[in-house]
């Protein structure tokens, strides 16, 4: 008989994300009056903008056009894309890029879940805690997290990050391989300032690791001197991976587009002695395990770089921010400590003294009809804190909070 693969019966129950779903699906089901108002889990509400509805729209004419149909496009994401990406993203910042180092895909979820395949079973992994599940699970799934013991992973190396040390990684005590950093962080809605994120990129240089870099949210990033990018810093390039998302920028979490930044000049150990440049590795990868994103998603993504949907999305982006600050207003007023929602539209709220995050959850979903993220699902550091995010309506956001304060 075939033998599954053992590092999926090690896996804790489900996804974090499907636990909160059953319990406020069977809340829904017993409680049909109510409207049920979301704060958790963080998907935008607010629909495309029109530069990148008129762009769906110029390339679902084209593909109905035999002269301007498209099959097949490279894995690696079409060059207009690539190259408004490199100049856009990159160069107006003063960071070289050269297309041939962006890989387009359908998601960074996907993305930074299928980048640990370059890597050997053995090597060690770093992650913040709290910490997005799939980091943690994609490494748990390749066999390289050993036991889940009482919340946590015994080969998983965890880095606390606490409002005690202002929810900035310390370096471990033991050498990782690999270190998974996240800013703006998910979930906390933190920022690593400049000089901290420097110390990491140093930090990689002299132990030799390498550091895969989330910044799926840096489009909210309004404080000047936080970093948009890792390679902003001296010596990023040789050390670490960049993952940006357009879900959360411009609202592609039904469309799916996203890119990885892989620099020629990364290189790891080949376990013989020598070297190996990852940017021709990753690219093998997804030639063969990957088809590309659509054209006509492409094509939207690249509307989001013209100077109307520039300015469509930074309108947006404002929507969410004020939400996040009206929320973290009204949570404020009701006694409880906030972090983040400045530079991120997520909120990091510590629960009432007694209760857990579990606790906290079933309580505003039973008395008030609203749901949270509960920090425990995203590591033991985040017990005592749940999550809130600025993704709901204006108006869900207004009965939201007029529900807490009641409450």
């Amino acid at each position: 008989m075939t033998t599954v693969n053992e590092n999926y019966l090690k896996l804790p129950g489900s996804y974090l994300f499907s636990d909160i779903a059953h319990k406020v699906a069977a809340y829904g089901n017993a409680h049909p009056e109510k409207h049920i108002i979301s704060l958790g889990i963080g998907d935008v509400t607010r629909p495309l903008i029109p530069a990148v509805i008129a762009a769906l729209h110029r390339a679902v004419d084209e593909m109905g056009r035999a002269a301007s149909f498209h099959g097949y496009g490279p894995e690696q994401g079409y060059a207009f894309l690539r190259e408004a990406i490199a100049e856009h993203d990159y160069r107006v910042r003063g960071v070289a890029m050269d297309a041939s180092e962006i890989f387009v895909s359908d998601g960074s979820k996907s993305d930074v879940g299928n980048f640990q395949e370059l890597f050997a079973a053995h090597s060690v992994v770093a992650v913040t805690d709290p910490v997005y599940p799939v980091y943690v699970d994609s490494n748990a799934m390749a066999g390289r997290a050993g036991t889940y013991v009482d919340g946590s992973w015994e080969r998983i190396i965890y880095l606390p990050c606490l409002r005690e040390n202002a929810f900035v990684p310390e370096f471990p005590a033991v050498r990782p391989d690999i270190v998974y950093l996240c800013c703006p962080n998910n979930p906390t809605g933190t920022t690593l300032p400049r000089a901290a994120l420097q110390a990491w990129v140093d930090y990689a240089r002299r132990e030799g690791c390498i550091i895969l870099f989330d910044s799926a949210y840096e489009a909210y990033i309004s404080d000047a001197s936080i970093p948009h990018s890792i390679y902003e810093l001296e010596g990023a390039r040789e050390v670490a991976v960049e993952f940006r998302s357009f879900s959360k920028t411009a609202g592609f979490t039904g469309l799916r587009c996203a890119y990885t930044v892989v620099p020629r000049e990364l290189k790891v150990s080949d376990g013989r002695g020598g070297q190996v440049f990852l940017n021709p590795l990753w690219n093998r990868r997804q030639c063969t395990k990957y088809n590309g994103c659509p054209y006509i998603v492409q094509r939207a993504a690249e509307a989001v770089y013209s100077e109307e949907g520039r300015q469509q999305v930074m309108d947006v982006i404002a929507g969410y921010r004020a939400t996040a600050a009206r929320l973290a207003t009204a949570v404020r007023s009701i006694g409880l400590e906030v972090y983040g929602g400045v530079d991120a539209p997520y909120l990091w709220v510590r629960v009432p003294v007694g209760a857990t995050s579990w606790s906290f959850f079933e309580h505003l979903l039973t008395e008030a009809a609203l749901v949270c993220t509960p920090g425990a699902g995203f590591g033991i550091a985040g017990e005592g804190y749940v999550r809130l995010t600025a993704f709901g309506t204006p108006e869900d956001t207004q009965e939201a909070i007029e529900r807490m304060v009641a409450m």
